[in-house]
Order: structure tokens, then C-alpha cells, then sequence
């Protein structure tokens, strides 16, 4: 049996990508290996692949702080609750809207298409929201998320490549359309279902603008937000510890048992990283699939 040979340009191709993908992971490996490293023995640098004195000392201090769990409860119930009701009603929003016999059908896809062209700005939305009770009530990070018009278009264009006959034989065994919907449409249209799943679970894992400026309740930010803050605190920290160190020849504060601001911003960082890449591969299989055959109609 022959065995392959690549072409200069295909090991060229295959040497640059591969580069590519270590530059892409290198930086998640880095941020491991400083946060299973003892912070004291981090600060001495030299740290690449491998921690050189390892312990969970970071971690240790980082869960001890309860904010932590409550931050974590509210960014799951706005994930999964989120994820749910924009799959659901942008599902049969664009189930309507696939649909040429909808009377005013070219109106409404107008009507949803206009507020992704202008912006009122800042302020007119923070007074729409404090107008709608949502300012520091958990429904403020569920509620706005809930329309997404390129998601509606994605879904309407996958739903537009479902063959007719389908539902046709669907109606001759008494099949409403509600029923229709359920029963042949959602169990067919599971990658792009999958797809818009992801797109918005990270826009809602991610967010942490939503819980800096509309939310004060200190027991309803999310945990991006809550990262937000302590690493602000951190590097004041940091800053002031060098500040001491220089002037009085100290390197980190001896109460702080072997961690640093640098050590635990980088365990907050695993912490908050780690539960989205575990979901990720699982809809993986699902995402170029789901993404051709909503955009491309064929």
C-alpha cells in the first residue's frame, strides 16, 4: 500500500494550522498552570506548560468567598431560563414567518428587522427598562435577550428547506398547526435548534455589562460581573502590595497563604471558563451544520 505524499503547499498548510490552533490553546493552558501554581512561587515566572509547585490553595480561597456560589446560582438561572425561552419563541416566530401564506408576512419581517438598524442609546433604554420594573430585578437579564432577529432569519431559512409534503400528510391525520409544529418541525430541527442554543447560552454566560449597570442588589449579579469586580479589587491590591514592597522591601502579604491577587484572578478566571468550554463540545457537532443550512437555502 502507497503511502501519501503531501504536496509542499499541503505541509505548509498543515505546519501554519497547526501553529495557529497551539496559539489559540497556549494562552487557556497558561492561564491553568498559574492557577494550580503556588502564587509566591509564580511570582519567580518561568511558568510555561507545567505548574512547578502545585496546589489548590487558589481555588480554595476563591470558593471559600460565598458570593461566589450565589453569583454562580443567578448566571445558571438566567442561562438555562434564557437559553429556553429565545430558543422557544424565536423557534415559532420564524416557524410563522417561513410561512408564505401568513397574511402580513412581508410587514412583520419589516417590523422585527427595523430596531436592529437604529439604537436609541444608553439612557433611552436604561428609562425603557426602569419604565418596565426590570432595573436590579433578576428579568433584566432574561427578558431583553429574548428577540434576536439574524437568530429568527437562521431558524426561518432552515425551517424554509423542510419539504411541504411533510406537513401536508401531517394535516390529513388531523394534525393542527400547533401540533405540527411540535411533533414534525422541532424534532427536525435540531441543528440549527442546537446552534442558536450556543449563540445565546454564551451571550448569557458572558455578560457582565448587564450586571454592572442596571443591577445594584449585590445577591443578583451574575458571575462574569462579580469576576469583573474582584479583579478590579485585585489589581488594587496588587498595586498597593507593590507599592509596600518597595517601600518597605515586602513581596506579598504573609496572611495571604501562599496566593497572590495574580494567582487567584487566574483560578477566577478557570472557574468562570470551565462549565461553558464542558457544554461547547457537545453542540459542536451540531454548529457547522446548523449555521450552512440556516443561512444558505438550497
Amino acid at each position: 500500500m502507497s503511502k501519501r505524499r503531501f504536496s509542499p503547499f499541503e505541509a505548509l498548510n498543515y505546519v501554519l494550522l497547526t501553529l495557529f490552533g497551539l496559539s489559540m490553546i497556549y494562552p487557556f493552558i497558561y492561564i491553568l498552570v498559574y492557577s494550580l501554581n503556588d502564587g509566591k512561587d509564580s511570582m519567580m515566572g518561568a511558568l510555561y506548560f507545567l505548574p512547578r509547585k502545585v496546589t489548590l490553595d487558589n481555588y480554595a480561597q476563591v470558593f471559600e468567598n460565598h458570593k461566589i456560589w450565589q453569583a454562580y446560582k443567578i448566571t445558571l438561572a438566567r442561562t438555562l431560563l434564557g437559553v429556553v425561552l429565545h430558543v422557544s419563541l424565536c423557534t415559532m416566530m420564524a416557524y410563522a414567518l417561513s410561512k408564505k401564506t401568513l397574511p402580513g408576512r412581508t410587514f412583520f419581517t419589516f417590523y422585527i428587522f427595523l430596531p436592529t438598524i437604529f439604537s436609541a442609546g444608553f439612557i433611552p433604554y436604561f428609562i425603557t427598562l426602569q419604565k418596565l420594573h426590570l432595573i436590579n430585578s433578576f428579568w433584566v437579564y432574561v427578558i431583553p435577550l429574548l428577540f434576536n432577529f439574524m437568530h429568527i432569519v437562521i431558524i426561518r431559512t432552515f425551517l424554509q428547506g423542510i419539504p411541504e409534503e411533510l406537513e401536508e400528510s401531517a394535516r390529513i391525520d388531523g394534525y393542527g398547526d400547533f401540533q405540527i409544529f411540535l411533533r414534525v418541525v422541532l424534532p427536525l430541527s435540531g441543528p440549527v435548534l442546537a446552534t442558536i442554543s450556543l449563540f445565546i447560552g454564551v451571550a448569557h454566560w458572558n455578560d457582565w455589562f448587564t450586571g454592572a449597570y442596571y443591577v445594584s442588589n449585590k445577591d443578583l449579579l451574575p458571575v462574569q460581573t462579580l469576576l469583573q469586580q474582584m479583579l478590579t479589587e485585585m489589581e488594587a491590591l496588587s498595586s498597593s502590595m507593590q507599592r509596600a514592597a518597595q517601600q518597605g522591601g515586602q513581596t506579598v502579604n504573609a496572611n495571604m497563604a501562599g496566593a497572590t491577587p495574580e494567582s487567584l484572578r487566574m483560578a477566577l478566571l478557570v472557574i468562570t471558563v470551565f462549565p461553558i468550554l464542558c457544554v461547547y463540545p457537545f453542540l459542536q457537532r451540531y454548529f457547522v451544520k446548523g449555521v450552512m443550512l440556516g443561512s444558505v437555502k438550497g
